[in-house]
C-alpha cells in the first residue's frame, strides 16, 4: 500500500523512519564537503569571495539537485510506487518496446547506472567512517594515529552485524538522525550568528562571481561542491520503503533546513577563523561538547553506511531476479518487510572491498577524490532515463522536457567533467568496478539468452514427446514438477529421466518462473494453467522484481482450480536440470566472456535453495551444454 492511500496518522511514522534510513549519506555530507572544497586536492582561499561563492553553489546545487529534480519531478517515476535505477530502467524499458535503438541505449544506461551505485556502496561507508573518527585530531590530537585501526574496527562490525537484519537497528535509526540533524542545525545557528554576513550568499550571484573570478580553478571546485548532494539517488531509491509524501516532509521539513544552516554555519566560521577549516563541523561546537559530537557523527556516519549496504543488497536481489546476475543466497531478516533481505556473499565481498579502501587511501580527503565520480555519473543517466519516460510515458512535449531536462543535465555534466580531473588521483577506481560490473551484468545476461536459445533448438517439441508416449510407459503415482527456463520443449530432466527410469510420474508438471519489470505481481496474475495432454500441464509463476521466488509457498497459497491439481506437498517431485557450460567456437560471445558466463554459472547458487525447494524432494539432473 502506497503512502498516498495510508491512513494520514501514517504519515508522520513514515517520515520519522526516512529520517533515519533516507537521508543517512546527504545528512552525513557537511562531515567533508566544505573542508574538500577548500583544503582538498583544489584548494581555495578563504576570503569574502570564495566563502560566499562556495556557499551560493552549494545552496543552488541542494536546490536544484534536490529540491527541485530528485523530489519534484524524478520522485513522480515510480514504477508501482518503486523507486531506483532499475525501476526506472523497467519503466523506460516499457516506453521503448518496438525501438530497437533507443531500447538498447535505454537498457544500457540502466544497466550502467546500476553498476555505477556499487561503486558509491563501497566509497560511501569508507569516506563517511573515516570522516566521522578524524574528529580524533579535534577531540583528542594525540589519538590521531589511531583513526585508521578505529576506522577498520568499525567497518568490521558494521558488516558482522548484517546477518541479524536492519530490523531491531533500524528502531534507533530514526531517533539518532533526528537528533544528528538538530544538532547540525542548532551549531549551525549559532555560528551564523557571529557572521550574518554569510546568508548573502543566498543570492546566486555570488557563485557567478566565484565562478567568474577563479575561471578553471573555479570550475575544478565543482568536483568538490558535488559532495553536498550525495545521497540524492537514495531519495529515490527508497521511495517504496516509505512513499513520497513522507520522504518529501522529512527532506522539506527535516533535512533540508539542518544542512543549509550547517552549511551556511561553517562558511561563518571558516570567515572568524579560517584555521577551522581541518575540521569545521568539529570546531563548530563548544569544547565540552568534542567527545559527545565524535560519537553521535560515528553513529550517524553508521547509518549513512548500513543504508547504502541494505540498497546494495536491494540492487542485487533486482538484478538477480531480471536476469543480469546469478543466483545468490538471499536471507530475508525480517517477517513483516520483504525487502530487508541479506546476501552473504556480498556481504563480504563488499566488506573486503572497503577494508582495502581505508587503508589505501588512509583519510578522507583522498577517498573525496574518488567519490562522486560514480555519484555524478548515476544522476547523469537518471536524468537522460527520466526525460525519455516523461515524453513516451507521460506524453510531454519535447520541447517541455529538453528545457527542464537540459537545466539538470548542464549543471550535472559540469559535475561530472570537474570530477573527471580527479580520475588519476582515486576517481578511477569506481569507474574500474562500474565497468567490470556492467561486463558481469551484461555478459550473464547475453550468456543466458544465448543458453535458452541453444535449448530451445535442442528441445523436443512436447507435441512430439506427448505422441511418443505409449501405453507401455509406467505411469508411477505422484506429481513430478520439472523446472524450466523456456516456455517451449520437454526440459532435459523429463528426457533424462524417461531414458534412466523409464517411468513418468501421473502428474506431470513443467513450470517456468518469470520475473516481470515490475516490482509486485498482481495475484490474478500469479498463476497460469494450460492443460498439453492428460495428466501433463504446463505452469508459469509470474513474480515482481521486488518480490520472494518461493515456489511451494505460491503453491500452497493458490486454489485448485488455479493450479489444475490438488496441491499436497509430500507427494511432489521436484526435478531441476544444472546446465554445465562449455564455451566453444560457435558463433555467441568473445571467447573470454563464454568463460566469464560458464565461471558465474559454476559460482551460481542451486536452484533448490534459490527457488526455497524441500531438499528432500528435490531430484537433480545434469548436462554439459556449448554455447
Amino acid at each position: 500500500m502506497t503512502t498516498e492511500h495510508a491512513p494520514r496518522r501514517n504519515v508522520f511514522a513514515l517520515m520519522f523512519g526516512a529520517i533515519g534510513v533516507v537521508f543517512g549519506d546527504i545528512g552525513t555530507s557537511p562531515l567533508y564537503a566544505m573542508k574538500e572544497t577548500f583544503a582538498g586536492h583544489h584548494p581555495l582561499p578563504l576570503d569574502r569571495l570564495h566563502v560566499l561563492g562556495v556557499l551560493s553553489l552549494m545552496f543552488w546545487s541542494i536546490m536544484l539537485v534536490v529540491s527541485a529534480k530528485y523530489v519534484a519531478f524524478i520522485m513522480r517515476a515510480d514504477n508501482r510506487g518503486e523507486g531506483g535505477s532499475l525501476a526506472l530502467l523497467a519503466l523506460a524499458s516499457r516506453a521503448t518496446h518496438g525501438r530497437t535503438g533507443l531500447g538498447l541505449l535505454v537498457v544500457t544506461l540502466g544497466i550502467f547506472a546500476a553498476a555505477l551505485f556499487y561503486g558509491d556502496a563501497v566509497i560511501t561507508p569508507a569516506i563517511s567512517i573515516l570522516s566521522a573518527v578524524e574528529g580524533l585530531q579535534v577531540v583528542a590530537p594525540a589519538m590521531q594515529h589511531y583513526i585508521v585501526p578505529a576506522t577498520l574496527v568499525i567497518v568490521v562490525i558494521l558488516f558482522l552485524i548484517q546477518r541479524h537484519g536492519t530490523d531491531a537497528v533500524g528502531k534507533v535509526f530514526g531517533p539518532v538522525m533526528l537528533l544528528w540533524f538538530t544538532v547540525l542545525a542548532v551549531t549551525g545557528i549559532r555560528n551564523i550568528g557571529l557572521t550574518p554576513e554569510v546568508l548573502k550568499a543566498l543570492s546566486p550571484h555570488w557563485a557567478i562571481l566565484f565562478i567568474a573570478s577563479d575561471g578553471w580553478t573555479g570550475f575544478l571546485a565543482l568536483g568538490s561542491v558535488v559532495l553536498a548532494v550525495t545521497g540524492a539517488e537514495a531519495l529515490y531509491a527508497d521511495m517504496g520503503h516509505f512513499g513520497k509524501i513522507p520522504i518529501r516532509l522529512a527532506w522539506y521539513l527535516v533535512a533540508l533546513p539542518a544542512l543549509l544552516l550547517q552549511y551556511f554555519g561553517q562558511g561563518a566560521l571558516l570567515l572568524a577563523r579560517p584555521e577551522a577549516i581541518e575540521n569545521p563541523l568539529f570546531y563548530m561546537a563548544p569544547g565540552w561538547a568534542g567527545l559527545p559530537l565524535l560519537l553521535l557523527a560515528t553513529c550517524a556516519t553508521v547509518i549513512a553506511s548500513q543504508a547504502v549496504i541494505s540498497g546494495a543488497f536491494s540492487v542485487t536481489r533486482q538484478a538477480i531476479q531480471l536476469g543480469y546476475l546469478p543466483r545468490m543466497t538471499i536471507i530475508h531478516t525480517s517477517a513483516q518487510e520483504i525487502g530487508q533481505v541479506y546476501l552473504p556473499v556480498m556481504n563480504w565481498m563488499l566488506l573486503v572491498v572497503v577494508i582495502g579502501l581505508v587503508i589505501g587511501f588512509k583519510t578522507s580527503s583522498n577517498l573525496a577524490a574518488a567519490y562522486g565520480i560514480a555519484v555524478t555519473g548515476t544522476m547523469i543517466i537518471t536524468t537522460a532515463l527520466a526525460g525519455i519516460v516523461m515524453v513516451l510515458n507521460w506524453g510531454w512535449r519535447i520541447r517541455r522536457v529538453l528545457v527542464l531536462m537540459g537545466v539538470f543535465m548542464v549543471l550535472e555534466m559540469a559535475f561530472f567533467l570537474a570530477n573527471s580531473t580527479k580520475i588519476p588521483d582515486g576517481g578511477w577506481f569506481p569507474l574500474a568496478i562500474a565497468v567490470v560490473l556492467f561486463l558481469l551484468l551484461t555478459t550473464w545476461k547475453q550468456g543466458r539468452a544465448l543458453l535458452a536459445a541453444k535449448l530451445s533448438t535442442e528441445a523436443m517439441p512436447v507435441e512430439d514427446f506427448v505422441a511418443a508416449l505409449s501405453d507401455r510407459v509406467v505411469r508411477v503415482p505422484g506429481t513430478a514438477i520439472f523446472l524450466t527456463g523456456t516456455r517451449e520443449g520437454v526440459p532435459l530432466a523429463l528426457l533424462h529421466n524417461m531414458k534412466h527410469n523409464k517411468v513418468l510420474h501421473e502428474r506431470v508438471i513443467l513450470m517456468t518462473v518469470s520475473v516481470e519489470e515490475v516490482p509486485v505481481v498482481a495475484e490474478d496474475r500469479r498463476l497460469e494453467s494450460m492443460v498439453i495432454s492428460p495428466g501433463i500441464q504446463r505452469l508459469i509463476l509470474r513474480f515482481g522484481f521486488m518480490e520472494d521466488l518461493n515456489i511451494p509457498k505460491t503453491l500452497a497459497h493458490a486454489r485448485t482450480d488455479q493450479l489444475g491439481f490438488f496441491y499436497e506437498p509430500m507427494s511432489i517431485s521436484y526435478f531441476l536440470s544444472r546446465e554445465t557450460i562449455i564455451p566453444s567456437a560457435q558463433p555467441g560471445m568473445a571467447p573470454w566472456r563464454e568463460e566469464v558466463f560458464a565461471w558465474m554459472s559454476r559460482s551460481a547458487t542451486n536452484a533448490m535453495d534459490f527457488f526455497h525447494l524441500p531438499s528432500n524432494r528435490v531430484v537433480e539432473l545434469g548436462a554439459q551444454v556449448e554455447i
